[in-house]
């Protein structure tokens, strides 16, 4: 057996609860082969599953606990840094609104399983003031199946998983690299997507002072809040004047919107 492996076996439950504690967070990592590498490593009888089962729950459960506290205390303020921490920031927020204004606390049952989706539902769900209680019943129902249908899985094909071990024991160090060196490419390629799309975004700006001086100044402008339904419910205070257009209702009520002036446009 190479030596990541072994040293996965050795340290197994360490590097499992820091690893899913910080993908959690919002740490670039990706958490599905982590939690089916540990499936599989207590189906080849390496780890205990319940353990595994067990160190997974609990750091996820931490570190929803910590981002539904967030969104408690800070409001709608904490999704924008959301949105610059997270490697998919098209779908980080504007999704999960949508999910949670539809389903409420349901949606915590399976926001896990959705890209992009999970690390933005707990602190929505303490923006929301979601009672404490509610929040620790959804989530943790929706944090145990997500854990324990992956985990199932790894473990279900941790024959296989020594059967390739096995195998590729006697290529060399090079297969040692795989891991790092594919994790590496995920980061960087999903770091490139994020800045392609933040770069789309910083073309005809205008800072808040500027807007302020110009009305003040006397302009006809029209300022559309284009932020969800969801979190204008949540924080309904907009600059004097502007009018609520959801972005997602742009395309029907456009013809709304007079073209004969100035538009500035405004959300999270």
């Amino acid at each position: 057996m190479n030596e990541v492996a072994q040293f996965l076996i050795e340290q197994g439950y360490v590097v499992l609860f820091l690893w899913v504690l910080l993908a959690q967070l919002g740490f670039p990592i990706p958490i599905v082969p982590m939690l089916l590498a540990g499936g599989a490593l207590a189906g080849i009888g390496k780890l205990n599953a319940l353990l595994v089962l067990s160190i997974a729950f609990l750091a996820a459960l931490l570190s929803d606990q910590f981002w539904y506290q967030v969104g408690l205390r800070r409001g709608s303020r904490v999704l924008p840094f959301l949105c610059r921490i997270a490697l998919d920031p098209e779908s980080c927020v504007r999704r999960t609104k949508g999910i949670y204004s539809r389903y409420g606390p349901r949606s915590l049952l399976f926001a896990k399983f959705i890209p992009g989706v999970a690390t933005v539902a707990s602190p929505l769900a303490g923006i929301f003031h979601l009672h404490p209680l509610r929040f620790l019943l959804f989530d943790g129902l929706g944090t145990l199946l997500w854990v324990g249908i992956l985990i199932f899985l790894g473990y279900r094909f941790g024959n296989e998983l020594k059967d390739l071990t096995i195998r590729t024991s006697g290529m060399g160090p090079g297969v040692g690299l795989l891991i790092p060196v594919g994790l590496a490419i995920y980061v960087v390629w999903k770091y490139l997507q994020r800045k392609r799309f933040l770069r789309r975004f910083a073309i005809a700006r205008v800072t808040p002072e500027e807007v302020k001086q110009r009305l003040d100044g006397g302009e006809d402008l029209l300022i559309l809040d284009m932020r969800h339904a969801a979190e204008f419910e949540a924080d309904p205070r907009t600059i004097p004047g502007a009018y609520h257009l959801p972005i997602e209702e742009l395309e029907t009520q456009h013809h709304k919107i007079r073209r004969d002036q100035d538009i500035v446009l405004f959300c999270a």
